[in-house]
Formats: structure tokens, C-alpha cells, sequence
């Protein structure tokens, strides 16, 4: 990732703006014990106490680094419960990166989200519809698959 997807000025923007990076060699213990990295690269995405909320193994091109991040955000602050925040990385990812990889976990999660705010079910048979219609065949379409009796 060093050579093709670093370099890339929006990248290192993006990372600027909404991470403190920091690079572990895999082989660093206990670091790399810690946090069972046994492949690289392993990209993990923690809270400032250390939690874990999103993690990425293999090579990610500059097209999916971005909304990989963008998710990770999205899910750590689902995992503590600001929901409005949440929802507003998870809607950039499908917004500006509707294609990608992460696109399908973001649009379940901005279901999750929006039924947790309001406790109204319809949210989460509107993201299994939206799920089914763009990627009838993820696993987060199957996931949400039991939404659609809602």
C-alpha cells in the first residue's frame, strides 16, 4: 500500500483529518500479540482506549481505503451509541462511494441506526430493500433479509 495507495494526496488528507495513524512493524510484540495481527497490511480502527471497531486485512486500493475508513468511523460511533454521527460517515460512504466493498455493512448499519433513534421498524425494511435492490447477493442483504416482513 506504501507504493499505490499512500501516496495518493486525498488519502493522506482523509487520514490527516480524522485519524492519528500509527504504523506497528507485524512482528512488534507485543503490539502485534495485542491486537492478533497475522497478516499485513492490517489496517484496525480504535477508540482512544484501545477498542477495536473496524478491521481490513490485505492490500486496499486508494478507491476503497477511503469508504473502509469512512465505515470504520461509522461503526465506532454506532458501537457508543451516537447515532447521528454514525449515521452521517455511513451515509458518505454510500453517497460518495456507493460501489465499494464497505457500501453493503453502511447501508445495514444506517438501518440499524435510524431503528435504534427513533425505535420505528421501517428504516430497517427500507435498508433491506436497498440492500437487495443493489447488492441482491452480500451477506449484509442476507443479514437484513428478515427485515423484509417488517
Amino acid at each position: 500500500m506504501d507504493a499505490v495507495t499512500y501516496p495518493e494526496s486525498n488519502i493522506v488528507s482523509f487520514i490527516e483529518e480524522n485519524f492519528i495513524p500509527l504504523r506497528i512493524n507485524f512482528d512488534n510484540k507485543p503490539h502485534s500479540e495485542k491486537f492478533n495481527v497475522k497478516w499485513t497490511p492490517t489496517l484496525i480502527v480504535l477508540s482512544p482506549e484501545a477498542q477495536e471497531h473496524h478491521r481490513t486485512v490485505g492490500f486496499l486500493g486508494p478507491e476503497e481505503l477511503i469508504p473502509s475508513l469512512l465505515l470504520g468511523l461509522g461503526k465506532y460511533y454506532f458501537e457508543n451509541d451516537h447515532f447521528d454521527a454514525a449515521l452521517g460517515r455511513l451515509e458518505q460512504v454510500v453517497a460518495g462511494y456507493g460501489q465499494s466493498d464497505s457500501a453493503p455493512e453502511a447501508i445495514f448499519l444506517s438501518g440499524v441506526c435510524n431503528y435504534k433513534r427513533s425505535h420505528d421498524p421501517k428504516p430497517l425494511k427500507a435498508a433491506y430493500e436497498k440492500l437487495n435492490s443493489a447488492f441482491p447477493n452480500s451477506e449484509w442483504t442476507k443479514r437484513a433479509y428478515p427485515y423484509r416482513l417488517l
